[in-house]
């Protein structure tokens, strides 16, 4: 992920990449020409104003506690942290600091997901009765730390969390580990919102075909997103007559117009490192902060747990100031 932030950053209106810490090197030539060094120290030398963290999991809570003790701004790659505890103190060390630092969820920035936010934040589909993810496809070798909860699944959570504006209330999940991997490679997760809404999420890395499927159902209709082809369709509740009797005995709705919404498809990376410039600017920018990244790994921490134990588990309440930041308006 680090070569897709370098080239993005390298271009970037207002930024200057001034370096890249890897302890490989730079064989790929990934940096983009800015210097390449081994060290935290050697890469505070460069001067930086703020840094991208894509490194393995287990590695950020180290890296993230450097910068902050520095006085470095910082985007974090998803998931925050190797474990709830460990981003805790990473909430604490930037809350400290007083420094800007968000967490890379980058699919909060695709256009499709952009879109159905907007439009259930104005209220289009009325009151959201489901949310059902799925996604699939094959194992990824880069990932050695995690499981697909934590690599994966935190994308969902972290998404039904912000385009609902609600929180996890209780979560039920099954794992199995198909791959010979020590980790999970595959997640069912059936859970409840603290408003009531039904949660669904379908991951795994034992797929050959490649899914990215996100549903919310409400007295309106349902909003479908692809956020592998960036699209956005809302099947609307029928409006018209039930005639067919055998069918008008139902009592639910009937099947409605379907509507295709043509949206401006801006790279999502490039988006999420606009927001984050302009957060470390001083500019009032929607980022994905690290109290949002602490609740979407302590989900994923009670979904684990949930499957471990085989049973149903509550989640506590949230921390206050994250049920200010993400309450919808």
């Amino acid at each position: 992920m680090g070569r897709h932030h370098a080239r993005v950053l390298s271009s970037l209106d207002g930024v200057a990449l001034v370096g890249v810490m890897d302890p490989a090197g730079d064989p790929a030539g990934a940096s983009r020409g800015a210097p390449v060094v081994a060290t935290l120290p050697e890469l505070f030398a460069l001067g930086l104003d703020y840094a991208v963290v894509a490194c393995p999991t287990a590695l950020h809570e180290e890296i993230g506690l450097g910068l902050a003790e520095h006085g470095v701004s910082a985007l974090i790659e998803k998931p925050l942290a190797h474990s709830a505890a460990a981003a805790r103190r990473l909430v604490d060390a930037f809350d400290q600091a007083g420094l800007v630092a968000g967490v890379g969820h980058i699919e909060r920035f695709n256009p499709a997901l952009q879109s159905l936010q907007s439009r259930l934040e104005a209220g289009e589909l009325g009151e959201v009765f489901q949310a059902v993810t799925r996604r699939q496809g094959p194992f990824p070798h880069r990932i050695a730390d995690v499981g697909v909860v934590k690599d994966l699944a935190t994308h969902d959570i972290d998404l039904i969390g912000w385009l609902t504006g609600s929180e996890y209330a209780t979560v039920t999940a099954r794992t199995v580990s198909k791959s010979g991997h020590p980790h999970e490679d595959m997640v069912a997760v059936v859970g409840d919102l603290a408003d009531g809404t039904m949660v669904s999420h379908l991951v795994n890395w034992l797929s050959p075909l490649k899914e990215r499927f996100t549903a919310i159902t409400g007295e309106r209709g349902c909003f479908i997103a692809d956020t592998l082809t960036a699209d956005l369709t809302f099947h609307a509740n029928g409006a018209v007559p039930m005639e067919w009797e055998a069918l008008s005995a139902f009592r639910g709705v009937s099947e409605g117009d379907m509507v295709r919404y043509a949206i401006p498809k801006r790279e999502p990376l490039l988006v999420e490192h606009e927001r984050f410039r302009d957060a470390v600017g001083g500019k009032a920018t929607d980022i994905v902060t690290l109290s949002q990244g602490l609740r979407t790994v302590e989900v994923a921490e009670a979904v684990l747990d949930s499957a471990r134990r085989r049973v149903s588990l509550p989640l506590r309440n949230p921390h206050p100031d994250l049920a200010v930041v993400t309450q919808r308006s």
